[in-house]
Parts: structure tokens; C-alpha cells; sequence
């Protein structure tokens, strides 16, 4: 049981409900949230204005933004890479929530851009850490005939009865080289600017494409150097929202790249894509929940502000209801986001059921609460005067990138009833 003496005003964190950061964490959150604050929200307003080419282009503000976040040390991946798994599933999800309350479309081209070097940095290889350590990447899986497809690597949710697609981009096996042919989606974050590429892709290792008597492909992970000749880009995709995230297509004709730089080879380039899925749809959760934040903290401070009916329109009751619900959204969010890092760092984890778990809600509801909270503004949400329309723009995309959540919640299912029925010992 609680008594109070006296009933005093609750005590709030940049992140809400904060009982228990210590000085070191509060320190780190504070200077993410400060970066955030004034490096990120001035350039990501720039360049949503921009077009795709201009926001690319040498003289950006989006290159700017890199050098500073580079030099800010908030990413540094050897420090980060040195952290115990209970530092990381605490001190993660507070600085990707800060960044997603800065600028989402930044937040991700930060992270997606460095998704080659982690997974450098995490073979140990000093000659793979030396060559793709250092440098901007991207991630490239999705092609344009396969898309959510490649969620279900494994192919457990193939149609019965067919195959999964070969898509537009494959390698075959050249005594000790790969070659790569093929396009890739226009959807790869930062590929206009990426040096370099973590790409997964079906490989032909001397047998054909599929694996023999199966409905699924034989895949590899591999490191490519975007300098290799053969390499193209597509146009920078103009979308609706984080336009700050420079996305596109990138080419390949013959691309030949060292046997050594393919780091995963069969099922286990399919367990390296479904980890790197992992990581990333937890990363998700907490950068979104600093947008659903984000979305909140400017609704909060438009209803003290705006006066309708003789008053500011908190003081009426159906705005307090909205408010109020929008505050427990983000709390839930949060909740939801760190319980996962705690899981997947935990003893028992990673697993990919957790992090889709927690993306899907995370990014369903940060829609739900930009949109929302763009409705208290009224006709002014819908104005670029205020930054309610780009929000809910960004917080849309999110409930397709890092896998389509209908695709991701049919996969999360799978585990769950494997689980079920390992436990009850059931077949059905």
C-alpha cells in the first residue's frame, strides 16, 4: 500500500514515467535530446521541403547533419559495440527514442547507414572491419518482385503448392568470387549516398537457385563495396513522408566481390537477416516512440495555447479525454519498447517474435497518435506552419518499412503457435 502526506505533482522525465536512469544514462539522454533538439528538428524541416535530388545533392544540409552526428560521438560503434547486453537493452532504447523525437527520417538514415559497419564490427575480422567499419552503408534485401517477401526468408508462409519468387537480383558462385546481377527495390535506405552494402540475397552456389525439394531459396549474406565496378543508382524515390531519408535502387551488372566478403552462407544467411531483422525492428519501436512523443509533447503545448470558447481548449473535458489517451499511448509504447530490449538481451534472447511484437504495435499506434493529435490542431495540423502533417507523414511510413506489419504480425503468429504447440506437444 501507498499513503500520502500530501499529494504532490507527479515527477516527469524527457521520456515520461522515468523512475530509475542513472546519472550516467541521464547524462547521455540529455545530450541525444539537446542534438536531437537542435540539430536534427531545424535540418529535417530543411530538407522535407527539398527534393529528392536537392537533398542528396553535394551542399545538402542532410550532409551537414552526418558530419555533426559523426562527430558528436552518439553512434560511436566501438563504444557501443563494448557495452554489456544490460548497458545496451537500457541505454539503446534511450537514445533511438530521442532520435526519433528529433527527426525520424534522420534517425533512420543515421541507423541504416551503419548497418554495414555493425555487422563488420560483428564478424571480429580486422581486413572486414578495416574495409567496411568506417564507411556509410546501407541495408539491401528488398527487391522490386520481392518485398514482403523476404520477411518469410524461410519461406514457412509460401502458398501452398508454389514457390518463393526469385526476384529481380541474385548472385551465383565464381570459383572465389560472387557475382551479383540484378536490381534492387527503390526502397534501400541511404543507398543514393551508401559506400558500402550488407545485402542478403538468393545465391546460386553451383545447384540452382532453390534449395532441392523445398519451396525456398538458397541465400547468402554478403558485403559489397558500392565502388566495385558494375555498380549503379537509381533516382532518389520521392515519397510522402521521412523525406529527410535519402531512398533508392541500386544496380548491379557482373559485380564481382571476394569469396571473403560473403560472411553468411545458406541457413546461416538467413538467421544473420532474420537477427538483423530483429535488431531492427526494435529499433523501430523505440525511434517511433519518440515520435508518437514528439506528436503528444506539441498537442500538449497547442491546447494551453489555442482558446476556443472563451478559454485554452484543455479546460474542455473532450480535449482532456483526447489528451489523456494520447499520453497513455506513448506510455504503453514505451513500456512495450523497453520490455523487449530487456528481452532480447536478456539470457534467453534475441528472437525475432519480440521485436515484431513490439514494432507493430509501436508504429500501428504512433500513426494513430500523430493523427490524433493532429486533429486538436484542427485546420492549423494541416498547415506546414506547424509541424503536426509532416509527424503523422513520417509516422505513416513507418507501418511499412522494416517489414509491412500485416507481414510481420503473420510471421510473429508463426512463432507463437510453434511455441504452443512445442509446449503442449501438438500437432496441428
Amino acid at each position: 500500500m501507498f499513503t500520502f502526506d500530501k499529494l504532490g505533482l507527479p515527477v516527469l522525465g524527457l521520456r515520461g514515467l522515468e523512475a530509475d536512469l542513472s546519472e550516467e544514462e541521464r547524462a547521455i539522454q540529455e545530450n541525444v535530446h539537446r542534438f536531437a533538439r537542435d540539430v536534427m528538428r531545424p535540418i529535417g524541416k530543411k530538407l522535407d521541403a527539398m527534393t529528392p535530388e536537392e537533398v542528396v545533392a553535394e551542399g545538402s544540409p542532410l550532409h551537414d547533419y552526418m558530419a555533426q552526428m559523426y562527430a558528436s560521438g552518439i553512434l560511436d560503434l566501438g563504444a557501443l559495440d563494448s557495452m554489456s547486453d544490460l548497458e545496451k537493452s537500457r541505454i539503446f532504447p534511450l537514445i533511438f527514442e530521442e532520435l526519433g523525437w528529433g527527426d525520424s527520417g534522420l534517425a533512420i538514415a543515421t541507423l541504416a547507414s551503419a548497418i554495414p559497419a555493425f555487422t563488420a564490427y560483428g564478424t571480429g575480422d580486422p581486413e572486414i572491419i578495416e574495409r567496411f567499419g568506417s564507411l556509410p552503408g546501407c541495408w539491401l534485401a528488398t527487391q522490386p518482385d520481392k518485398g514482403s517477401e523476404i520477411v518469410d526468408m524461410d519461406a514457412t508462409n509460401v502458398h501452398p503448392g508454389t514457390q518463393q519468387l526469385k526476384g529481380n537480383l541474385s548472385v551465383r558462385k565464381d570459383g572465389n568470387e560472387y557475382v551479383i546481377n540484378g536490381q534492387s527495390s527503390a526502397w534501400v535506405s541511404y543507398g543514393p549516398l551508401a559506400q558500402t552494402a550488407m545485402a542478403y540475397l538468393p545465391c546460386d552456389y553451383g545447384d540452382g537457385l532453390f534449395k532441392e525439394g523445398t519451396q525456398g531459396l538458397n541465400w547468402v549474406g554478403i558485403m559489397i563495396p558500392l565502388d566495385s565496378p558494375g555498380v549503379s543508382r537509381g533516382k532518389p524515390l520521392d515519397k510522402i513522408g521521412q523525406r529527410a531519408l535519402p531512398q533508392g535502387g541500386l544496380f548491379f551488372d557482373d559485380v564481382r566481390i571476394p569469396e571473403k566478403y560473403a560472411i553468411a552462407t545458406g541457413d546461416k544467411a538467413v538467421g544473420q537477416m532474420m537477427g538483423t531483422l530483429t535488431f531492427a525492428n526494435m529499433e523501430m519501436a523505440a525511434t517511433f516512440t519518440g515520435v508518437a512523443r514528439a506528436a503528444f509533447e506539441h498537442a500538449l503545448d497547442y491546447v494551453h495555447e489555442r482558446k476556443q470558447g472563451g478559454t485554452a481548449i484543455i479546460n474542455h473535458q473532450s480535449v482532456q479525454t483526447r489528451i489523456f489517451s494520447l499520453w497513455q499511448k506513448v506510455e504503453a509504447s514505451r513500456a512495450l519498447s523497453k520490455h523487449v530490449f530487456s528481452y532480447n538481451y536478456a539470457s534467453h534472447g534475441p528472437h525475432v517474435l519480440a521485436s515484431v511484437t513490439s514494432k507493430t504495435f509501436v508504429t500501428d499506434t504512433a500513426f494513430q497518435v500523430t493523427s490524433d493529435a493532429l486533429q486538436l490542431f484542427g485546420g492549423n495540423g494541416l498547415t506546414k506552419e506547424y509541424p503536426m502533417e509532416k509527424i503523422m507523414r513520417d509516422a505513416r511510413a513507418a507501418m511499412i518499412e522494416d517489414g509491412e506489419n500485416t507481414v510481420l504480425g503473420l510471421k510473429g503468429v508463426t512463432w507463437l503457435t510453434r511455441w504452443y504447440q512445442d509446449k503442449h506437444n501438438i500437432s496441428v
